[in-house]
């Protein structure tokens, strides 16, 4: 499975790629909305996890590779999220700090929606954004996506509010 844009190519991570994952997995910059950064294990277990959605659902979140240079500059794709007791497709993306405010999570997260769309068939798709993420309310909303619902999420022992956007096909 690989999804392409202008830019990037979007595909599963292999087992193998930790310090890639850690290098925005581990930044405070980038982890923020999560409370900090992940421990080597949490690294580890986000990778083993998305390697099991890759064989259970068929997708997952996939590396974010820039095709001018080839390397890895962060992760979009697609988990399935509860809120409220609901299940959701969500569209999920982290870069890298140094590819921030450059376009790449918009352009990928708007492929995975059309992958979501056109490939999946799913009529729904959302991405849930902490209150305090502007930045990623920003992508939510380049992609097409208005706000559904404001909830919380209780995530490390922190009662955190956030957003679920939505777009429907």
């Amino acid at each position: 499975m690989k999804i392409e844009t202008k830019r990037l190519i979007l595909r599963p991570w292999q087992k193998g790629e930790a310090f890639a994952l850690s290098q925005f997995l581990q930044d405070e910059r980038v982890m923020y909305a999560y409370e900090g950064a992940f421990s080597d294990e949490e690294v580890i277990a986000w990778l083993n996890w998305n390697l099991k959605l890759y064989q259970e659902k068929g997708y997952g979140l996939f590396a974010m590779v820039c095709k001018k240079d080839g390397k890895i500059i962060g992760e979009c794709g697609l988990t399935n999220q509860v809120v409220n007791g609901k299940t959701y497709l969500e569209i999920g993306y982290h870069l890298v700090y140094d590819a921030w405010k450059k376009g790449y999570a918009t352009e990928a997260a708007q492929a995975v929606k059309e992958y979501a769309f056109n490939t999946l068939g799913a009529t729904t798709v959302v991405s849930i954004v902490r209150d305090t993420n502007i930045a990623s309310m920003n992508v939510a909303i380049r992609n097409q996506m208005v706000v559904k619902e404001r909830f919380i999420k209780n995530y490390r022992n922190v009662m955190m509010p956030h957003y679920l956007f939505i777009a429907t096909k």
